[in-house]
């Protein structure tokens, strides 16, 4: 895609959105119980999580294509819940493009300046305008059948920011495409987003697309907010051990209780937030934080290893039949042939706890 320069009428502002105490239900089902968040402005935020989490009835409920039980939906303080979905200032891109197969490239980018009633003429310099913008000039007047997978997204993308929106939604847009043009074109977006200062909120359930674009990333689970950080500190702070072990990797190995510690691999470690209080308890480790040294008398016994380039991820299991992954340098893993043994390590400081799962 080229880096065209964005003109003075393609740059846009990017509004707040708060959703405030959202509630919605299907029957039985409870989609979102309570979720209270708001998205800066220019801000992109994904909202990630399993399916059936509630991240795309939110976005549907942003849009208007969904309607909330309770709560609010304000976007710049403006309740926006008797705004029908046109009205909304929201431009939308599908997982599934949803281009019209019987206009060109340049008709679908412009077709919603055409419902307003926009000049042809203007019209046409428009959609010239953002395929420029999304480096597909020379392919205005190519159908969609026509196009490959990643040119209709990025066709599908310069339609909704055709009409300049204060809000652009993403539902799952890469998921439909192949890993190579899914790594291209979500940077492509972000470098979009970020040029143009539009706020935007991403659905995925893809934990590397979210880390990878967001300015912060919005955890749900049944509905409710887990957690919502900036990627890194998601990471490295997870404020819950759902957070912990949906976002990355996660080893769970058995501790005991020693105070308001934890005991683990012969050493006592102080705990990093609450220690819950009745139950037996593990503590999650990522692979990148465990240490292995080979050693003939060690207690884990290594029984995989995984090439991931310049690291190799390492399983080791215990005598209780636990399995911990550590990730190494590939050439410090190389000393560590399955079937041998090797003492476990972990860095001095707090670890995170959770009750023993079944």
């Amino acid at each position: 895609m080229s880096t065209a320069t964005t003109t003075a009428s393609t740059t846009t502002t990017g509004a707040t959105v708060e959703f405030r105490g959202l509630r919605r239900a299907f029957g039985p089902t409870t989609a979102l119980d309570g979720l209270d968040l708001t998205i800066n402005p220019g801000e992109l935020l994904a909202l990630l999580g399993p399916s059936g989490c509630g991240k795309t009835t939110a976005l549907r409920i942003l849009a208007g294509f969904e309607t909330h039980d309770s709560g609010q939906v304000l976007v710049d303080g403006q309740d926006i819940t008797q705004v029908p979905a046109h009205r909304r200032d929201a431009g939308m891109v599908f997982q599934s493009y949803s281009l019209f197969p019987h206009l060109t490239a340049a008709d679908n980018v412009a077709f919603g300046l055409r419902m307003r009633g926009t000049g042809k003429a203007e019209r046409r310099n428009r959609a010239q305008e953002l395929l420029e913008l999304v480096g597909l000039p020379q392919h205005a007047g190519r159908y969609p059948h026509q196009l490959s997978g990643g040119q209709q997204q990025r066709i599908a993308l310069a339609r909704a920011l055709a009409l300049q929106p204060r809000v652009l939604l993403l539902d799952e847009p890469l998921s439909a495409l192949d890993a190579k043009v899914r790594l291209n074109l979500r940077d492509e977006i972000r470098r979009l987003q970020q040029e143009l200062g539009i706020t935007t909120l991403f659905v995925t359930h893809d934990q590397e697309e979210a880390l990878s674009m967001a300015d912060r990333v919005a955890v749900l689970r049944a509905g409710r907010l887990e957690q919502c950080a900036a990627p890194a500190e998601l990471y490295s702070r997870p404020a819950t051990a759902f957070v912990a072990e949906f976002v990355g990797t996660m080893s769970r190995i058995p501790c005991t209780r020693a105070g308001s510690s934890v005991e683990l691999l012969g050493r006592t470690f102080p705990v990093d937030g609450e220690l819950p209080a009745d139950g037996e308890l593990d503590v999650l480790v990522r692979p990148e934080n465990v240490g292995l040294v080979s050693n003939d008398a060690g207690a884990a016994v290594v029984v995989g290893a995984s090439f991931l380039g310049s690291a190799t991820r390492i399983t080791v299991r215990l005598s209780d039949g636990t399995e911990i992954k550590a990730d190494l340098p590939t050439e410090a893993a190389a000393g560590l042939p399955v079937g041998g043994n090797a003492d476990v390590t972990l860095p001095d400081r707090p670890v995170l706890v959770d009750r023993r799962t079944a």
